[in-house]
């Protein structure tokens, strides 16, 4: 989304501070940032042109003309008018919304105080004395735009309308993806068809009756997400050591929808972890299992994409250590929800409950509210050390990965993680998970799928399966027979050429 302008105007030498700390201000505040960029003449560029021409031009263009006003009327041109009052008027013709700020002064100049009855006469003014009082009245005065033009909405995030989004900015592919998935997980009632489009996106609440969008829809669905929401990413780091330092052995930034961020990060973590091989007992079967539970990274991350803060400016942070996975998210827990109530059961509070419910209904949430329950269950299961959590800035996931190797000599990720995650930055980080899941053993699609933790047959198939098909890592049992109920899969010698890789 555009940000929307807003053209600060005043003396400048009287209000050269206020000029300063409004603008950084806004430019750093959660939600401010997310939807307006100010503008101040003085960070204009040398220009062979007129100053005048060139500060006329920004107050036309802008959407938001905030002013102050004090003691001085400042310089006059030819005509006796002040370039304040020129702004003013310009901004006034061109119908952008005007913001006026009075400062509380024991007297003003003449042409200064006919400046001000002017304004009294043009719109709702308001008064202050001191940079804290402006701050205030600035944060409020947008907040009271945004809401007025729909911008934000009386409620979460997610169910706010994005008043410049039209259903042509959903991706069909994506919705049709979602219905199937969603019928086969959770039998979803309704069947994807471009007239059922609408249908489907009211039923989930994601468009209002009168074809408004929401920010949900467009998370879910978007053909271009970061368009809308460009810190709407998960930043995902593998790290040598125990602290973020460099050199690092991998960084990715992962976009596209909420579904797509949770499939690329867990995908980034799953290939860069030790694979603990079993032995084999009267089968050809062997027993592979990763260090961390697949679920629990799963929900850790989905939990941190789902019930993130929208409106920050961070992103959701994938941190794979040499002892630890943290997964960090802006934002804070609901009100009344304390991080000793994560550790039992307790009731389901999604921050943005419109969000949660498709991502429920394709089976990236087993059950609303055992998040956290399940992560630990399945981490203390696995004999892992118990989870943690905490609440800072951001909302942070640590998951411990195995400290000391077994007594088989299985090596615990402080090594084989390492290699691993060297070889997945030469292949692509799908072909590399899928390689692990198969390795040596011949699955079907479903058994590959439950060792990946992944759901939607249809995206493994796009995704995972006919990639690797593609670049000769794996092959069919029975090729002459591709529908075959009873399909399976094995590694071809280019797949158990990277396993051997992988497994070094």
């Amino acid at each position: 989304m555009a940000k929307q302008k807003i053209f600060i105007s005043s003396v400048q030498s009287e209000f050269q501070n206020e000029r300063r700390q409004i603008a950084d201000y806004i430019r750093h505040d959660a939600l401010l940032s997310f939807y307006f960029e100010p503008f101040l003449f003085e960070e204009l560029p040398a220009q062979d042109r007129s100053a005048q021409s060139a500060y006329l031009e920004q107050a036309a263009k802008s959407e938001i003309f905030l002013l102050l006003l004090g003691e001085q009327y400042g310089y006059r041109d030819a005509k006796g008018i002040s370039p304040t009052e020129r702004e003013y008027d310009t901004a006034t013709a061109n119908h952008a919304y005007r913001i006026a700020f009075i400062k509380s002064v024991t007297s003003r100049e003449y042409k200064e105080d006919a400046f001000k009855r002017k304004i009294d006469q043009d719109v709702i003014r308001n008064v202050f004395s001191s940079y804290e009082e402006l701050q205030s009245g600035v944060y409020a005065s947008l907040v009271e735009y945004m809401l007025s033009h729909q911008i934000l909405r009386q409620g979460p995030f997610d169910a706010s309308i994005m008043p410049n989004a039209r259903l042509e900015d959903l991706d069909k592919e994506k919705i049709r993806w979602f219905v199937g998935v969603a019928r086969e997980v959770r039998q979803f009632p309704l069947t994807y068809s471009e007239e059922n489009i609408l249908q489907i996106l009211q039923s989930l609440h994601l468009m209002t009756e009168d074809g408004k969008i929401k920010n949900a829809a467009l998370l879910l669905f978007a053909k271009d997400v970061q368009k809308w929401f460009t810190t709407a990413t998960v930043k995902c780091g593998h790290f040598y050591g125990t602290k973020v330092e460099k050199p690092m052995a991998s960084l990715q930034i992962y976009g596209g929808t909420v579904f797509d961020q949770v499939d690329m990060a867990v995908t980034f973590v799953m290939s860069r972890i030790d694979q603990r091989v079993g032995e084999r007992i009267h089968s050809a079967r062997v027993d592979v299992t990763p260090e961390l539970p697949a679920q629990a990274v799963r929900e850790a991350i989905v939990n941190a994409v789902v019930h993130r803060d929208y409106t920050s400016t961070g992103s959701v942070q994938v941190m794979l250590f040499k002892d630890r996975l943290e997964v960090w998210n802006p934002g804070r827990l609901p009100q009344g929800m304390t991080i000793d109530k994560l550790s039992g059961v307790h009731a389901s509070r999604p921050v943005n409950p419109v969000l949660a419910n498709p991502v429920y209904l394709t089976g990236y949430i087993e059950q609303m509210g055992t998040g956290t329950t399940d992560i630990i269950e399945r981490c203390e299961k696995a004999g892992l050390r118990t989870p943690e959590f905490y609440q800072d800035e951001d909302f942070r996931t640590i998951l411990w990965r195995p400290e000391t190797a077994d007594a088989t000599g299985t090596v615990t990720g402080k090594v084989t993680g390492t290699v691993a995650g060297t070889v997945a930055d030469s292949v692509d980080e799908t072909i590399v998970r899928l390689v692990l899941a198969v390795r040596g053993n011949t699955k079907s699609v479903k058994e590959i799928m439950d060792e990946m933790g992944l759901r939607g047959e249809d995206n493994f198939r796009t995704r995972y399966l006919r990639p690797a098909q593609k670049q000769e890592f794996l092959t069919m049992l029975y090729p002459d027979s591709p529908h075959a109920s009873n399909q399976a899969y094995y590694l071809t010698s280019k797949g158990l050429e990277l396993l051997k890789k992988l497994k070094k």
